[in-house]
């Protein structure tokens, strides 16, 4: 310091005696001498209308989610006013700007609000297993996750501490809440991956906790075969987690509950960035594993399959209907069905052709002549034949009168 001019110092500290001061890191607030983060919210008077107050949430910098559950109550007010088609500019309605308003009044309490910045606290010791927890919930408001790291040292001794947090308000396009809290358990498993790869620390297997018994049920199936939605979801779900890995907890301790519905700038510190208080104590005194697995194929979820079955008696001979019913009932797809039918004439049509020339004595083509592709035409001859039997067997009364 000696050798910098004074008048080129910032602030002159006797590190020993002078309370460090409060820096600012990517936008946030970090006091040096308790080595806490911290929140100093300028909110800048906007007009009170859609610019003005996207302008004003966007203001609002958290990349770790301390912040989020609070955030998702102006969040949800933005929705409602976009889906009363109200323009940028237009007033806003009595009836939001007051809950706005009330937002905005909280926000003024975040300068009371810290977090301890370390994960791991001083004269923790060697850390012996670590583990990230997460909890995931959804409900009609929003959905969201919550993170923590849970450390174990070589004398038991236990410490948990945030990590992250998201909340999402529920999209605008009405989706169920079992497929909110899946898609809520698909961020959990991203998350996890990201932490994975950001965290100093050597962790364990993650876990993961949901009060969705319908979610549990979608994971622990790998037979079934579900609607497009659920599907995608559950390919990330088994591309980087287990089915052992997934746990089930009670909405009332589940912090997950908290992204998805919102809270107060009060309630913060007290349920939020603290973890559940199972989580500080033995894994025996964890909330007892989920039950009851099995999903009914009635489920709304499961996709159904419709088979074309034949119903006539005289038709066609009982073997050959046998074969025929097999046939459009082995194929799910329309466009395979049809493939196959398609095959089936082509090759009938050459024995017949083969069949021909064989009696009137010229010689027969090499069975192993190749077949032409399968072209549109043919496609369309499968399906009126397709569309044909089916009419014949469905209708046999009518057609021979």
């Amino acid at each position: 310091m000696s050798t910098i001019p004074c008048s080129d110092r910032a602030v002159d500290l006797d590190l020993n005696y002078d309370t460090l001061p409060i820096d600012r890191a990517l936008g946030i607030q970090w006091c040096v001498e308790s080595d806490k983060v911290c929140f100093k919210i300028n909110i800048k008077n906007k007009p009170l209308t859609r610019r003005g107050m996207l302008s004003m949430l966007s203001s609002v910098y958290d990349p770790l989610g301390f912040l989020a559950p609070l955030m998702l109550h102006a969040q949800n007010i933005l929705k409602v006013l976009c889906a009363s088609n109200l323009g940028w500019d237009d007033p806003v309605p009595d009836e939001l700007a007051e809950r706005w308003a009330l937002w905005i009044n909280d926000m003024y309490k975040l300068s009371e609000f810290s977090v301890t910045r370390c994960l791991k606290p001083a004269g923790f010791g060697e850390v012996k297993s670590a583990t990230l927890h997460h909890f995931s919930d959804a409900s009609e408001i929003g959905y969201g996750i919550v993170s923590y790291i849970r450390l174990l040292n070589k004398d038991n001794r236990v410490h948990c501490a945030f990590v992250i947090g998201k909340s999402r308000a529920a999209p605008m396009k009405q989706i169920t809440v079992p497929r909110l809290e899946l898609t809520a358990a698909t961020v959990a498993v991203r998350t996890d991956k990201i932490l994975k790869s950001e965290i100093d620390i050597k962790l364990d297997e993650s876990v993961f906790w949901t009060d969705s018994m319908a979610v549990l049920r979608y994971i622990e199936n790998n037979s079934a075969r579900f609607q497009t939605f659920v599907a995608n979801r559950l390919s990330v779900i088994h591309d980087d987690s287990n089915p052992e890995q997934w746990r089930y907890i009670p909405t009332k301790i589940n912090p997950g509950d908290i992204a998805s519905r919102g809270i107060t700038v009060d309630e913060l510190n007290k349920s939020w960035i603290i973890a559940p208080d199972f989580l500080w104590k033995d894994e025996s005194e964890w909330p007892a594993d989920r039950v009851n697995q099995t999903i009914s194929n009635d489920h709304p979820e499961i996709k159904k399959v419709n088979f074309v079955k034949s119903r006539a008696d005289n038709v066609l001979s009982p073997a050959a209907r046998e074969v025929l019913d097999k046939l459009m009932s082995y194929f799910l797809s329309w466009y395979k069905l049809k493939s196959a039918v398609a095959w089936i004439l082509k090759i009938r049509k050459k024995l017949i052709h083969r069949a021909k020339i064989k009696g009137v004595g010229v010689a027969v083509p090499n069975i192993s002549e190749k077949i032409p592709h399968v072209t549109v035409d043919d496609l369309k001859h499968a399906e009126m034949s397709i569309l044909r039997y089916t009419q014949k067997c469905a209708f046999r009364k009518k057609l021979k009168h």
